[in-house]
């Protein structure tokens, strides 16, 4: 079965406004296609921010690890897992200070595992999570897109190519803290592209 993976990234949970269009999409593209739908909400279930221990963990042979550092290599890997499983990956960004939330950020850090999501070879990183289509419904108080402010698409575009996920969209809806007009406007047209991509 088909599996479409929500992640919401917003800190106002499934709230926000690209917690709303990333799920308006993923419920639309679940429902056409009968594909199941895992929602992964880091403002509620926040994953924690990397540390020395959680690092050392990783880089641990799997027969050496203490407990505590079994269960810190068990939470990444079910992240992981969580993620190979899906077909379809939907992502809610907001940005906040020209950048991706902490929460996001953190999410990422237990993603990057070398010879788990990537390896290296004499030619550079190869990702191993390959095949999956990726939708990042990127939300912005002002305008950005395109402009140097913009330091969201490309390192987001990056990290997700360097683990594998090289077909990515990304769907703007801009300037919503510049009134109630744009902020219609811009909603409309993510609303319009929305329906375009799940028909």
């Amino acid at each position: 079965m088909h599996t479409v993976l929500q992640i919401n990234s917003s800190l106002f949970g499934e709230t926000g406004q690209s917690s709303k269009l990333a799920a308006q999409f993923a419920a639309s593209l679940a429902a056409s296609t009968g594909a199941r739908l895992v929602v992964r909400d880091l403002a509620r279930n926040p994953v924690p921010h990397l540390t020395a221990e959680r690092v050392t963990a990783f880089a641990t042979p799997a027969a050496e690890r203490s407990l505590d550092q079994q269960r810190h290599v068990a939470e990444s890997d079910a992240l992981i897992e969580e993620l190979r499983a899906a077909d379809t990956v939907v992502l809610g960004l907001p940005m906040y200070n020209f950048g991706v939330p902490s929460t996001l950020k953190a999410y990422f850090d237990h993603l990057a595992r070398a010879g788990v999501t990537f390896r290296y070879t004499a030619e550079g990183p190869v990702g191993l999570l390959t095949g999956k289509r990726v939708f990042a419904f990127a939300t912005r108080g002002g305008r950005h897109a395109g402009t140097a402010t913009d330091l969201q698409t490309a390192y987001v575009r990056q990290f997700l190519g360097f683990i594998g996920l090289r077909d990515v969209e990304f769907i703007y809806a801009e300037g919503l803290a510049l009134g109630p007009e744009q902020r219609e406007q811009a909603l409309a047209a993510a609303t319009a592209r929305i329906e375009q991509l799940a028909a």
